[in-house]
């Protein structure tokens, strides 16, 4: 349960206190030239008091056997907060599971489609064991290569075996500085929108490689575990810029990610999603017009990231305007404790719609206006991790234990997209072909 909704918790007390130190001295009125996005952020986030969510979109509240899920973690949001309409998924799908999936997209938000507990219980476990043992490690980019030299076994197989191996920085450290944990807010760049118009330019822009910190200290994996912040899916992603760094080496998708993305966009219906015909419908989708006819043959997944979130992180409202093709599906996948996730229009001036994830649940973005739309994490609910994540599963022969105590504070993210449009030629060899 969330301790933090507990007034008699010692976490309740502790918040509260740090609220009243940190407004004592805000000025009245202080936020009221906020966007409705930066609003809605600010709603959401704080520890104290502990948001209302009652206007949160929570579709897991339509599945009577998540129940036990949404009471023992407390937080819960109302499931008609918005206009929602179910939309079939592919009749194969249902003959190959026994499970009921179901799909839903929102009224005023073309081209979003969510799908609540998508991913089984096995498939949770076996995609967060892959994203910390296999994925997180040399070749696949974290943000932890550019301060560190990373065992080359990756830093999460060290930390199961050594946990107090050290591990070095890479510049000179400072005796009286430490790298710091990097919670709150994610520093996010503005960027040039991609095409297929601007891709050469793209291609040949200069990159400067990240300075490493000089005040990073020498520290055990189990110190340097929790700051692991994201770890690079496919083509490499240039954070100093915000464009793909198609000058690097492309790494090959992981088939444990490759295959549920797929699983996803090739069982939604996408006439259900889009099959209106109007004229405003056909904005934003290319000098060929919409495409999503074709994607359950053309969609492939080749870039992306994972993003461990702690649970005091947040992922301030941005925009994903890197890839060349800016309508196909972006596939995002929630494991581990809950999150508040807002999505809005095309500027922070439109207010955004609230939806509460939870472990399991995929979102897919989708057509120009949702890829195109501002998006963002303020809040990770804690005390949120579902049972079958938990210390008690008897799972893997009893290996599973260590990965449920990192997940106790943890929320992966896994989103993947694709970067190039069908038919267009980049002249790079991808590794997945």
């Amino acid at each position: 349960m969330a301790t933090l909704l507990d007034p008699t918790s010692r976490e309740y007390k502790r918040a509260r206190r740090h609220h009243y130190k940190t407004t004592k001295n805000r000025a009245e009125g202080f936020d009221t030239e906020l966007t409705p996005f930066r609003a809605a952020e600010k709603k959401y986030k704080p520890r104290f008091p502990p948001p209302d969510l009652s206007d949160v979109l929570d579709l897991a509240l339509l599945d009577a056997t998540r129940s036990a899920e949404i009471e023992q973690a407390a937080w819960k949001g109302s499931a008609d907060t918005v206009e929602v309409k179910e939309i079939d998924l592919k009749s194969e799908l249902a003959a190959n599971d026994a499970r009921v999936r179901k799909a839903f997209t929102v009224a005023g938000m073309p081209g979003l489609v969510i799908l609540p507990s998508f991913v089984s219980k096995d498939t949770q476990r076996d995609l967060i064991k892959w994203s910390l043992c296999d994925h997180a490690r040399h070749p696949n980019e974290t943000n932890l290569d550019t301060h560190y030299f990373l065992p080359p076994s990756g830093l999460w197989k060290t930390y199961l075996y050594s946990p107090e191996t050290i591990v070095q920085p890479r510049a000179p450290s400072s005796p009286t500085s430490a790298l710091p944990d990097s919670p709150g807010p994610r520093h996010l760049i503005s960027n040039t929108p991609a095409s297929p118009a601007t891709f050469s330019l793209l291609r040949s822009m200069s990159r400067t490689p990240p300075a490493p910190s000089m005040h990073a200290q020498p520290l055990s994996t189990a110190q340097l575990l929790p700051r692991l912040r994201w770890a690079n899916i496919g083509w490499s992603y240039d954070w100093g810029t915000k464009q793909y760094d198609f000058a690097r080496e492309v790494q090959r998708v992981g088939e444990p990610f490759r295959k549920v993305c797929l699983e996803v966009v090739r069982c939604i219906c996408w006439n259900n999603v889009f099959g209106c015909t109007d004229a405003e419908s056909l904005d934003g989708w290319g000098d060929s017009g919409p495409d999503w006819q074709a994607w359950e043959e053309s969609y492939e997944p080749d870039a992306g990231i994972v993003n461990f979130y702690q649970t005091k992180d947040t992922l301030m409202g941005h925009v994903d305007r890197s890839e060349i093709c800016a309508t196909s599906p972006l596939v995002s996948i929630s494991l581990g404790n809950a999150a508040i996730f807002l999505i809005g229009g095309l500027t922070r001036d439109v207010a955004p719609i609230p939806i509460l994830l939870r472990s399991g649940d995929v979102v897919v973005m989708s057509g120009p206006a949702c890829r195109r739309a501002y998006h963002g994490i303020p809040r990770i609910l804690e005390g949120t991790l579902p049972e079958h994540l938990g210390e008690g599963v008897n799972a893997d022969d009893g290996t599973w234990a260590p990965y449920a105590q990192y997940m106790h504070a943890t929320r992966i993210n896994i989103n993947v997209r694709q970067v190039f449009p069908k038919g267009f030629n980049p002249g790079l060899v991808h590794p997945n072909d």
